[in-house]
């Protein structure tokens, strides 16, 4: 197994369980519990899908988690080699956590998870959600195949995005700071703002004045791309 600083540690899995709860099956989806079915652990997986963060920053977003959790759950993901902690070069020269490459291929496993689990009618998306899980909503609920390419930022309060969608393929990076170039701009203290628009499908002037979403751009074009997402139907 790796440990945080990206070393390989030879490490006996009975001796040392990453969470105490092996199950001793040998099913695949079952092994992936033992990897990150622990209390909070996607959580902070989820939160490192858009790059790097220090761990004031995974505690700003995970506000239920303490501090002594995290860094359990941290450390714990490492050993498994999911997470790594490495340095950023100068002049920001500080410590942050990082995804694997193989910890981002669990970006799949989250959105089939998400697909699979909002088709519940006791869901409740009205409950909080981080801006990080807010991009992935919409990464994993893109239905339909775009004709047209565009780029489209995504202002919170807490945390900005561009998105780029190109070829009917949508990714997501973090913004420092927006430079005005986006096709379309979409501003919100809460990330929350935008689901009835993308989701709900309420007309955008409804959503601006009810919601506090601010958007910038072709309107046009917003509703064009708003189209292009979609929840799947309720079970009966």
């Amino acid at each position: 197994m790796k440990s945080l600083n990206g070393t390989i540690e030879a490490t006996d899995r009975a001796q040392e369980p990453l969470h105490g709860r092996w199950y001793g099956d040998a099913c695949g989806a079952s092994f992936a519990m033992e990897l990150m079915g622990e209390r909070w652990s996607l959580h902070v997986m989820r939160e490192l899908m858009m790059g790097p963060l220090r761990f004031s920053q995974i505690r700003a977003n995970l506000p239920g988690i303490s501090a002594k959790v995290l860094t359990e759950r941290l450390e714990k993901l490492g050993q498994a080699g999911v997470v790594v902690r490495r340095m950023l070069p100068p002049p920001a020269s500080v410590q942050v956590y990082e995804l694997t490459p193989w910890g981002y291929e669990a970006e799949e496993v989250m959105k089939a998870l998400g697909r699979w689990s909002v088709r519940s009618r006791a869901h409740d998306p009205t409950l909080p959600l981080t801006p990080v899980s807010a991009m992935l909503s919409l990464r994993t609920m893109l239905r339909v195949r775009a004709d047209f390419d565009a780029t489209v930022d995504f202002l919170f309060a807490t945390d900005q995005f561009r998105g780029t969608l190109k070829n009917g393929e949508l990714t997501f990076q973090r913004l420092v700071e927006p430079d005005g170039t986006a096709d379309l701009t979409f501003a919100a203290a809460s990330p929350n703002a935008v689901l009835p628009y993308f989701y709900g499908k309420r007309p955008l002037a409804d959503v601006e004045r009810d919601f506090g979403l601010s958007v910038f751009g072709d309107r046009d074009l917003a509703d064009r791309f708003c189209s292009l997402f979609a929840l799947p139907p309720k079970v009966s």
